[in-house]
């Protein structure tokens, strides 16, 4: 008897050792053979293929003057391509006027050089309404101008223009501010807004929570729904309602040589939400809020998902203006994790923040496994590195968030108000922050730093001195 219970506590303490091991493995301070896992996110990552069928939408009745609706033209070239089994829908040189564009399966939309889709201002042409997300929360709303539900093999190619003509008045006065046309006592969002957060608290059904035709909600621009093999490659995109490009629920994403100008209300550049295995290179934004924002939902919409963004590469890209370089938040209640930024430049009078992470307690969420290596930050406003738990409505909820495992190394910036700000919760600090090899000049207040543990500077210098920091 002895003897068996001698074998059976041998086990236990062997158990005990490998848990110990992999707890440690998975917060070691040598970071470095963590990018390795880039290379395995690579691999999982293809283009995807098309047949060689193609059509061109003149041969439909499209006319590039600027002035014919094109909408039932282009619509009809796609849907007679996917017929065929699919292949490249052809933009000619010419400025097409369009609504709202429905892809199908295997359709590469081709904006062959000189090309521009112009988006109507009329918000008819946006209708029926369509299953979308407005700021992480599901409803049924004006159709994003380029949209696609349940697809795969899809890309938009070229090097033409989705210009989509939203302005001071058309699209923007509805975010409810006078910089951008509002003018007060004329409709807004701020009433809908608020009632799709109460549908989703409520946990109303997608198809009860009607907007479009009669409400506020600005459609997003480019939006590929619980769709997988999505290419976006050498176009630029100008002058959104909202967000740029925002997939849902996606997988296998590549955003390539993209060039994104917009400075409209929350015209972030690039928002994949519960989306896994994306490779976002060479490209370039320059908007009106985060460049880049990874999202998973927000609030019970995401935690009913429970599906966080996954398997991110960000490298080779330029950051101009905007709210944040590389932001996960702050609808990130279905969490985020392993996310790799190499070679990019970030500089502006008007970008924030470099490295940003924004959340609250009503928002949650676990966000960890964050590299960033390799990059030149010249100016930025407020910090290189922001980790922020008190976003919009601070710590209101119970749904307290989790951030661990930021890795910094050779990272260069010239003028900032802090180098880092880390701002957690003393029920749960930020976790394991390591920053390497690194130099923050032009730097104001050195660090902030309130409730966050297992921080370490090593070999970095603030204002040229050698950084040394005690947690």
């Amino acid at each position: 008897m002895m003897k068996k219970v001698g074998n059976f506590l041998g086990i236990m303490i062997l158990i005990g050792l490998i848990v110990s091991c992999n707890s440690k493995n998975n917060n070691k301070s040598d970071n470095m053979s963590s990018w390795d896992f880039q290379d395995e996110i690579l691999k999982q990552i293809k283009e995807p293929v098309f047949p060689g069928n193609q059509v061109t939408i003149t041969h439909y009745g499209a006319v590039g003057d600027s002035v014919t609706d094109c909408t039932q033209a282009i619509n009809e070239a796609i849907k007679n391509c996917a017929e065929q089994g699919g292949g490249k829908v052809v933009v000619p040189k010419g400025v097409f006027l369009t609504g709202a564009i429905h892809f199908k399966s295997n359709i590469n939309l081709h904006l062959e050089e000189g090309a521009t889709l112009l988006f109507s201002k009329d918000y008819s042409k946006y209708l029926p309404a369509v299953q979308t997300r407005f700021e992480g929360n599901d409803c049924m709303n004006y159709s994003p101008f380029i949209y696609g539900f349940g697809l795969e093999n899809v890309a938009l190619t070229g090097t033409g223009t989705l210009d989509g003509n939203a302005d001071n008045e058309t699209w923007w006065p509805w975010k409810a501010q006078e910089k951008y046309g509002w003018i007060p006592g004329t409709p807004n969002q701020l009433a809908d807004r608020d009632s799709l957060l109460k549908m989703s608290d409520a946990q109303i059904p997608v198809e009860q929570r009607v907007f479009g035709e009669g409400h506020y909600l600005r459609p997003n621009f480019i939006q590929f729904h619980t769709s997988k093999n999505i290419l976006i490659e050498g176009v630029t995109i100008l002058r959104s309602p909202m967000w740029e490009i925002h997939p849902i629920l996606s997988e296998n994403i590549i955003l390539r040589g993209v060039k994104i100008i917009s400075h409209g209300p929350n015209n972030d550049g690039f928002d994949p939400e519960s989306c896994k295995n994306i490779l976002v290179e060479d490209c370039y934004f320059d908007t009106g809020d985060d460049c880049i924002a990874i999202k998973s939902g927000r609030e019970e919409d995401g935690r009913r998902d429970n599906i966080p963004s996954e398997n991110i590469i960000v490298r080779n890209c330029q950051m101009k203006d905007g709210h944040g370089g590389v932001v996960i938040g702050s609808e990130i209640s279905g969490g985020c994790r392993n996310v790799f930024v190499e070679n990019c430049k970030m500089d502006s009078p008007n970008l924030d923040r470099a490295l940003r992470i924004k959340t609250n307690s009503l928002r949650g969420g676990v966000i960890e496994n964050i590299y960033m290596r390799n990059c030149e930050i010249g100016e930025v406003k407020q910090a290189v590195l922001l980790v922020n738990f008190y976003y919009e409505q601070g710590d209101v909820g119970t749904h307290t968030p989790i951030v661990r495992n930021i890795f910094l190394d050779n990272i260069t910036s010239e003028k900032s108000k802090y180098a880092v700000y880390l701002h957690g919760y003393e029920r749960s600090p930020i976790q394991n922050i390591q920053i390497n090899n690194s130099q923050f000049n032009g730097v104001k207040k050195d660090v902030f730093v309130e409730h966050a543990d297992s921080i370490s500077f090593n070999n970095v210098a603030i204002n040229n001195k050698i950084f040394e920091f005690k947690n």
